[in-house]
């Protein structure tokens, strides 16, 4: 199974109904992804990790996921300063660094870390199935819910199953190499395996048949109604709103 790192806790946040966490995400995100000044844009990252210490989240396993970003985030620098038009402030010899491109390489960073920080301790913070039940009490339609349920289930057993074949060819002499023997092999591995997987949705679709399935997302959570969570996102979205009319009576 896919590990769930952050959904075990007894923090403010996990205690929170899945469904106000949600909307609380895609609020606080899009609000900070259509940001265009960098300081509105550090006060949504102050709120992220403000909710990360509420979520009492270790900072060393934040930041450990956040590396691949960090990678992405690299090779902006990189290339964005160098290319961007606008104002030189730094020159030497061909190589010239201009003011908009770092400007801009600071919004682009600032702006992804705070949607990671903020999906990482609202959304991280819930099991998979906390999720499917969230989003199913949201109206998301029940197949896309049901896809991501199954989808979790069975993306470590489709893995398991990848390697059961990959090491049976290597146990008749199949080697790993950049020819088209490889490539073929790689490619009827892959046709085995969308086989089996399509054979083993059938089987599974026939046993929760067996089980009483009739197409609606029932769960064991119960999640009742109180003031906490009313409180929690009616502060995300004064937060959020008193934001945004800041930033357009600054613009």
């Amino acid at each position: 199974m896919i590990e769930e790192k952050f959904a075990s806790g007894q923090s403010f946040i996990h205690q929170l109904d899945p469904k106000i966490r949600i909307i609380a995400s895609i609020i606080l995100s899009f609000a900070a992804a259509l940001c265009d000044h960098l300081t509105i844009a550090g006060f949504y990252f102050i709120i992220s990790s403000i909710l990360i210490t509420m979520a009492k989240l270790k900072w060393r396993a934040v930041v450990n996921r956040l590396k691949p970003l960090f990678w992405f985030l690299l090779m902006i620098w990189v290339i964005l300063p160098l290319t961007f038009d606008g104002e030189t402030i730094y020159q030497y010899s061909w190589l010239r660094i201009t003011g908009p491109g770092v400007m801009l390489c600071c919004k682009i960073t600032i702006k992804s870390i705070t949607i990671l920080l903020i999906f990482t301790a609202l959304i991280a913070t819930m099991t998979v199935a906390s999720l499917g039940n969230g989003l199913h009490r949201l109206y998301v339609p029940d197949k896309m819910v049901f896809l991501l349920l199954m989808s979790y289930r069975y993306i470590a057993v489709i893995e398991e199953e990848y390697k059961r074949l990959l090491r049976a060819a290597k146990f008749r002499g199949f080697t790993p190499r950049t020819n088209l023997h490889s490539y073929k092999t790689f490619a009827y591995l892959a046709g085995m395996l969308f086989v089996r997987a399509s054979l083993r949705a059938q089987r599974v679709y026939q046993a929760m048949l067996c089980r009483g399935f009739n197409q609606k997302f029932h769960t064991l959570d119960v999640y009742p109604s109180n003031r906490l969570n009313s409180i929690f996102l009616m502060g995300i979205l004064a937060a959020s709103l008193s934001l945004v009319i800041f930033e357009i009576m600054w613009a």
